[in-house]
């Protein structure tokens, strides 16, 4: 696959063209006409077929013939599909670019023009356009070899090394480039969330942040599992108390200039680098794709790889609660009582649910270390929110209605869709115990994604104070059942999505 996608102004001559199609077969977009004339009219011949099909992400590659008189302008065409105009929105285009991107490094073609605004008309924005396909473009590139070794030698990645030069219409050009960043910052998660547990565990991720950090500028501070405990982080020093490296909270800073003294937005992610259940051990098939238990975390460094590539103004802190869930006999045990940052006692009544041990103490630290205007956490927390949502959308817990609505619209625009469920204080009730504060899961089966929200609502709260509860715009996003895919989908092959990065990064643009 290509390692890079370029920009294709001033560039020669083109190689390949792409034009984009919703599923309308009565004529031809008038955008079009020019170039379909200078090809023999072989598109309009081509749409004009009974069998022809505009079906999201399709794509149909026809070979203009140079003839005896005609210079060959291109080598090929591409058709590609945006499915029904009703339905036309910005996942259509990136499913569209994925797919356009995959035929491409397939023929090898190194120059490709792109005509989108016929196609869309004015269903879309410009700007929107060019970023939907920029993104779409850029998460088709992705592929994950690092691991491959000599048994995969002979298996030969089309284009791979190589920059694909990109022309779109002047008026995408800045969202198309913009896309491209975003989709960059997806690819990173993805690529961190693929790399296996025995590479990735809690001390990897701390040296990738600080290298990423002085990469694109971030500033990146580390609270080690020594000061974890000098600080009390209960749940963080238990569940990582067993690992293979010690757990460790790393923190993320966006200051941008002129944006002294503005409350920064704070992201949370969970990032248990390996998840064996602990002592509650998870079943055999179970265990297996518990490196994507860092999802969580895995999004919110992508987010801000994201805010700081594309200078945002606001400021924006990430904490990446990092810790491996294994069995020694330093690990923790049911029955346990822990002590969090905050001051919260909690009995561990399972410590497969041990997300949000970690989260808590990271809530309650980012809330009182930076004083944020607003939370939002990311975890692959529950089982539950995949049986009850299964893999199309996250589960999101939020009071908040401005926030809500902010995440929701951005998630319809990144193709990252989110469903309301409810937290109330009959939900927090469940997680009261009896010889503490608090239990980390609770006796009951109902309501089991909206448990871990529950124990959450505790922690974030302004300074952590427990008693504060709702005092903050604060939402919980359950990305279980879309942080990994079991099997290749238009956008995405087998694993993990990167899910998160996109929505996080529309929803942060112009934050006041």
């Amino acid at each position: 696959m290509y390692q890079a996608i370029g920009n294709g102004r001033g560039a020669s001559s083109p190689d390949a063209a792409a034009v984009m199609i919703c599923d309308r077969k009565d004529r031809l977009p008038s955008g079009y006409r020019d170039l379909d004339k200078s090809l023999g009219g072989m598109i309009a011949a081509a749409i004009g077929r009974a069998e022809f099909k505009a079906d999201r992400g399709a794509v149909l590659t026809l070979y203009p013939s140079a003839g005896s008189s005609r210079k060959r302008l291109i080598e090929r065409l591409y058709i590609v599909g945006l499915g029904p105009e009703k339905k036309l929105d910005s996942q259509a285009l990136r499913l569209a670019g994925a797919a356009l991107m995959k035929e491409a490094a397939k023929a090898g073609v190194k120059r490709l023009t792109v005509h989108m605004m016929p196609g869309v008309g004015k269903t879309l924005q410009p700007d929107d356009t060019g970023r939907a396909l920029g993104e779409g473009m850029t998460i088709g590139r992705f592929s994950f070899d690092a691991f491959k070794g000599k048994a995969s030698s002979d298996e030969k990645t089309p284009s791979a090394g190589k920059t694909l030069a990109v022309k779109v219409e002047p008026d995408c050009l800045k969202g198309f480039e913009r896309g491209c960043e975003v989709g960059a910052s997806v690819n990173l998660a993805r690529e961190l969330a693929a790399t296996p547990p025995n590479v990735a565990n809690p001390a990897y991720l701390v040296k990738y942040c600080r290298s990423m950090a002085r990469r694109v500028g971030l500033k990146c501070g580390v609270v080690d599992a020594r000061k974890a405990k000098e600080l009390g982080m209960g749940g963080l020093s238990a569940v990582g108390g067993a690992g293979s490296t010690p757990p460790a909270m790393i923190v993320l800073e966006h200051r941008p200039t002129g944006a002294a003294g503005r409350a920064p937005v704070l992201l949370v992610g969970k990032a248990v680098t390996f998840d064996t259940g602990g002592y509650s051990l998870k079943i055999n098939n179970s265990m297996l794709g518990m490196k994507y238990d860092k999802c969580g975390g895995m999004a919110v460094i992508g987010a801000m790889h994201a805010v700081a590539t594309l200078k945002m103004s606001t400021p924006v802190v990430g904490v990446i609660a990092a810790a491996e869930n294994m069995v020694d006999s330093s690990a923790y045990r049911p029955n346990d009582i822990l002590t969090m940052v905050n001051g919260v006692t909690v009995e561990v009544t399972n410590t497969d649910a041990e997300g949000r041990l970690v989260l808590a103490d990271a809530l309650a630290y980012g809330c009182k270390q930076f004083k944020p205007q607003a939370v939002i956490d990311l975890a692959t927390l529950t089982g539950g929110v995949v049986v009850a949502l299964g893999s199309s959308c996250a589960g999101c817990f939020c009071g908040d209605t401005d926030l809500r609505s902010r995440l929701f619209n951005a998630g319809d625009f990144a193709g990252e869709r989110l469903w309301h469920l409810p937290l109330w204080d009959e939900h927090r009730e469940l997680m009261k115990g009896s010889h503490s504060d608090l239990v980390n899961s609770g006796a009951e089966r109902g309501a089991h994604p909206i448990q871990g929200a529950a124990f959450l609502s505790w922690f974030a709260t302004p300074g952590g104070d427990p008693k504060r509860i709702g005092e903050i715009p604060w939402a919980h996003l359950d990305i279980a059942g879309v942080a990994d895919v079991k099997n290749p989908t238009p956008l995405y092959d087998k694993g993990p999505t990167g899910f998160g990065v996109s929505l996080l990064t529309k929803a942060l643009e112009g934050w006041k």
